[in-house]
């Protein structure tokens, strides 16, 4: 069965037409418009809605000729007219269709008292059944025919008139064998080819009288869609007025930016442009989107820029050591009898070299761990216990807060190095102590370390966390710390900045656990 299904897919797949997201939006609502048209004519609601109609007018000729037979009955002036109830339960798809009609059969020996009543009615049946074309027989309480039918015939074992008998109003639907197509899509109607038939009983004294049945064939589909063209029409042009307004919306709060979204990516991605301001008739998700879009371009721009930069360091940076194992080599190549003293300090010099771009290699791989660095979910470091053993490890004077701090989820592993990388900067700047202050706001732990050094230059102040800046290159340092540093603390969600004071002051922040 998966087999199949994976199959199926496949061949969807490949097929599967590209499609604009206009054209998507227009056939949804194309669709969902036309099923209450569909619903109408498949579901039959339309239809037994015509039906039910046709049954009404049959159930309020037949309550008013029984009405009007009960009165001209003999004896039956003064008598109280019956009210009955009548609730409709026809319906296409549930009710029980019977078969055609039989034919009357012979049943001699009517009453003459009916048929002098059955006379007097005829004019009135006759006239109401041209008026409304429905097909009307008077029977006698047996069920023999009296008015509007063969004489000395009747429909006494007809379903509907012994129910009639029995004094129950009912209503029958029944096969009409008479029906021929009038129109070309007249299958469509499940209806066209039957007929309602409805039975009632006349009743004067509590006493069953004679039985009124009333046979119409139901409204046609196809006449009550041209009766009612008017407000179908009407409908059908609101609804497409509809859709087209709400096209528009969409339109404008969907389509329209995507579309410049996309362009203004493809001009990213060359080099150029930037990410436009969202329309202000965009929908929210768009608009986020947009803000989402801007704030990677602006990140994927500052990385080029930071991988430009850091690619010219570097390069920079290996070229001096390169340079000098270089000159050092063809030195020692181009003066075989150099004397010992001259080329031991050569190959010192070509030691000393390798060893820095050994150093740098290594500073730089740090660099990039801590770049590619993620958060740990579930961690949860003692602040106390790490601030604690930093100060007992470092060689300089460590004041530590006095208040308890809480736990931050920060791996231990890099609040060590961050303790013990801005100590060591401090220690080799000159300073002997260290102050350690403590806050805990906006969820953060926000530690300031303050030393009592030189400080940090002016014009060095905003280039300290760049890469492979340093004032100690002549000492062997690299300039990575800082930034390895910084790294390491953004993607742990905390912070780490230098911010003015006496001597070297940095603040570092770090998120509390949980």
């Amino acid at each position: 069965m998966r087999r199949v299904i994976a199959a199926v897919k496949a061949v969807v797949r490949r097929h599967w037409p590209r499609l604009r997201l206009r054209t998507i939006l227009l056939a949804t609502f194309v669709f969902v418009a036309a099923l209450p048209g569909f619903g109408a004519l498949f579901l039959r609601v339309y239809e037994n809605s015509l039906l039910r109609q046709t049954e009404t007018e049959l159930v309020a000729q037949g309550a008013v000729l029984a009405a009007v037979a009960a009165r001209d009955w003999p004896g039956g002036e003064g008598a109280g007219i019956v009210r009955s109830g009548y609730g409709s339960a026809l319906d296409l798809r549930l009710s029980r269709i019977l078969p055609e009609r039989p034919a009357a059969v012979a049943m001699p020996g009517a009453d003459p008292q009916a048929q002098r009543w059955a006379e007097r009615l005829s004019p009135v049946l006759a006239m109401t059944a041209a008026t409304t074309l429905a097909s009307i027989q008077l029977l006698d309480p047996e069920g023999r025919i009296l008015a509007r039918g063969a004489a000395g015939s009747g429909y006494a074992d007809l379903a509907e008139v012994r129910a009639a008998r029995a004094g129950q109003a009912v209503t029958t639907l029944r096969r009409n064998a008479a029906y021929r197509p009038d129109y070309p899509f007249e299958w469509l109607s499940r209806a066209s080819n039957l007929r309602i038939h409805h039975a009632r009983p006349v009743i004067v004294g509590g006493r069953v009288v004679g039985v009124l049945l009333l046979a119409r064939s139901p409204r046609s589909l196809f006449v009550g869609l041209y009766e009612d063209r008017g407000k179908i029409a009407f409908g059908i042009v609101a609804i497409f007025a509809t859709l087209v307004g709400l096209s528009g919306l969409l339109s404008r709060g969907i389509v329209r930016p995507v579309e410049a979204l996309r362009d203004a990516t493809r001009a990213v991605a060359g080099g150029g442009g930037h990410v436009p301001d969202p329309p202000a008739t965009a929908a929210i998700e768009i608009q986020a989107l947009y803000r989402d879009f801007g704030t990677m371009a602006q990140a994927i721009a500052h990385r080029s820029r930071y991988l430009r930069d850091f690619a010219h360091a570097v390069s920079h940076e290996f070229k001096t050591p390169l340079a000098g194992i270089r000159g050092a080599v063809e030195l020692l190549q181009d003066h075989g009898d150099m004397g010992p003293d001259d080329r031991a300090r050569f190959l010192a010099n070509i030691a000393a070299d390798a060893d820095r771009l050994n150093l740098l290699v290594s500073r730089l791989l740090e660099l990039a761990r801590a770049d590619m660095a993620t958060r740990e979910a579930g961690a949860a470091t003692d602040l106390d216990d790490v601030l604690a053993q930093a100060a007992d490890a470092s060689v300089l004077a460590v004041a530590l807060p006095p208040q308890l701090l809480p736990a931050v989820a920060v791996p231990r592993g890099v609040v060590e190095t961050a303790l013990s990388t801005m100590i060591d900067n401090s220690r080799q700047a000159g300073a002997t102590h260290i102050a350690i202050t403590a806050a805990v706001a906006d969820g953060s732990v926000v530690l300031t370390l303050a030393d009592n050094g030189p400080g940090i230059a002016a014009g060095d102040r905003e280039r300290v966390f760049e890469p492979f800046f340093t004032t100690r290159r002549a000492a062997g340092g690299t300039g990575l710390g800082l930034s390895i540093l910084r790294s390491l603390v953004e993607a742990h969600r905390g912070s780490v900045a230098l911010v003015p004071g006496e001597g070297a002051v940095f603040r570092l922040v770090l998120p509390v656990a949980g």
